[in-house]
């Protein structure tokens, strides 16, 4: 199961904005709170922490972000990014970026954590209309942002940007079939991962596997298949998995896309250790990545077929 996908929310698309709706469902609320895109869980704990309304009344309730419903709880998202409030308010509790938990987080609080997460982020660079440059404001329940010029008025929403992600594979003449997976210098040492890119605009998804692939790696590939998706709001992307068979194996790198690809085996990979282990040895991707979930289907092909 994909990390981030199991959302249970019925978002109430239409009833959301209706302001007199929304009043008696903030001050019974369930809220998820974002301190500079982290979230609040118990210390040391992959158990998220939620606050009533009580607990968050000091702060700009009105504009609280509407989430949804689920089991007849209503949640919101509320971003508390103000000097000290973790100390302040949230004594006994911490905030941290989810991915420290994230294959561990429970699948239904994780879908709500990034959703919260990913739409204050939206919100706090969004704050002018790209019309006309002025102050825009919450609306929608947080659904949208609308310009103040009286002469504008324009509405914006939340964007997601769409990306490829994909596992090349090729079977090789000495009748082993090996996978393309290349690094990024940025990263913790040894960690290889699928490749993966934006999509372009005018461009479909398959035509987007094929150029990241080809500008990234120089390898060409036929015959993308998507496998699944995923809400990545790290801070704003939605990953679109694929899989594609490469028709050559030669590799060219482009320094400016990554700083290095590779051909691995199941074998190989299966001798990997994990994102955040210790020590030089080869990494796979984070356990709660789409790139984690592609490599880990591709070697259970191989399995299967056994």
């Amino acid at each position: 199961m994909l990390q981030y996908t199991q959302l249970p929310l019925d978002r109430h698309s239409s009833d959301r904005k209706d302001p007199n709706w929304l009043i008696n469902k903030r001050q019974g609320g369930r809220y998820v709170l974002i301190n500079n895109d982290h979230n609040l869980f118990i210390p040391d704990s992959p158990i998220a922490a939620f606050a009533d309304y009580q607990a968050v009344k000091a702060f700009d309730v009105d504009n609280a972000i509407y989430l949804g419903e689920h089991k007849r709880q209503h949640y919101f998202a509320l971003d508390v990014s103000v000097p000290l409030a973790e100390e302040k308010q949230f004594a006994g509790y911490e905030f941290v970026d989810i991915r420290k938990y994230g294959p561990v987080v429970d699948a239904h609080d994780a879908a709500i954590l990034v959703l919260a997460r990913g739409l204050c982020h939206w919100h706090k660079t969004h704050k002018f209309c790209g019309r006309c440059g002025t102050q825009n404001f919450i609306a929608e329940a947080g659904h949208a942002r609308k310009c103040s010029n009286k002469d504008c008025r324009h509405l914006t929403f939340p964007r997601t940007d769409p990306a490829v992600i994909m596992l090349v594979h090729y079977p090789f003449s000495d009748g082993i079939e090996r996978c393309l997976l290349g690094r990024q210098a940025s990263w913790p040492q040894g960690v290889y991962s699928t490749l993966a890119g934006f999509v372009d605009p005018g461009e479909t998804l398959e035509a987007a596997v094929a150029r990241e692939v080809m500008e990234e790696a120089g390898v060409a590939v036929e015959n993308p298949r998507y496998i699944a998706s995923q809400p990545w709001p790290f801070p704003s992307s939605l990953m679109l998995g694929y899989m594609a068979k490469a028709k050559s194996t030669d590799i060219f790198i482009d320094q400016d896309e990554i700083s290095e690809a590779r051909w691995f085996s199941r074998q190989e990979l299966q001798e990997f250790d994990n994102w955040g282990d210790e020590g030089e040895h080869f990494k796979l991707p984070r356990k709660d990545s789409i790139s984690r979930f592609l490599i880990d289907s591709w070697i259970a092909q191989n399995e299967d077929q056994e």
